[in-house]
């Protein structure tokens, strides 16, 4: 059994409908347990991460970065960082922003390098753009061309689930290919 961890923050919800349809699309994988974590309920826990194989991280792109309330989370990992007992663990990164850049890659490169800092394994997003495929753009998995991670885009002031079928088809598959390495690595390390 496999136990991941979707940690989030979300304050307008687009960030949290995301992070749904990634565990569902984890929870396809059999003897894969996910949990959905707000950022801000480890924040004054962190030892709790200890219980988790992987992580999901989600934020929202802010001003170019992750939002107050995630960074919150980061730092209080300072204990465990300190001690590197997250070492080894896998982890992949995802955000949403209102525009189709909005400058997302610096919001996964923080969390990159966040799982560098704790010596973890980062998986990146593996899904090849649809469209050039001729699948309609909306439609398309990974539409927004990303690789280090997952992005998303949701119009401003929008309804929480007001994401276009692409960004919803590729949050399901990110999900399902982060637990599917989760189990190969796994199976891989004890051969």
């Amino acid at each position: 059994m496999k136990k991941l961890a979707v940690i989030y923050h979300s304050s307008h919800g687009h960030t949290e409908h995301i992070a749904r349809h990634i565990a569902e699309g984890a929870r396809s994988i059999p003897d894969t347990e996910v949990r959905l974590v707000r950022a801000e309920e480890v924040t004054s826990e962190p030892n709790n991460l200890l219980e988790f194989d992987g992580f999901l991280l989600g934020s929202p792109t802010y001003l170019g970065g992750v939002s107050g309330t995630f960074k919150n989370f980061m730092d209080s990992t300072g204990g465990l960082w300190r001690a590197q007992q997250l070492k080894g663990k896998l982890a992949a990164g995802f955000t949403v922003s209102s525009l189709p850049a909005g400058d997302k890659q610096t919001t996964l490169i923080s969390l990159f390098t966040f799982c560098m800092q704790h010596g973890m394994l980062w998986l990146g997003n593996p899904i090849l753009p649809e469209q050039h495929r001729g699948v309609p753009y909306d439609e398309a998995a990974n539409r927004l061309g990303s690789w280090s991670g997952l992005m998303a885009q949701a119009g401003h002031s929008a309804a929480a689930d007001a994401f276009v079928v692409g960004d919803i088809k590729t949050a399901r598959m990110f999900g399902r290919n982060f637990a599917e390495t989760a189990h190969r690595i796994s199976n891989e390390t004890q051969n």
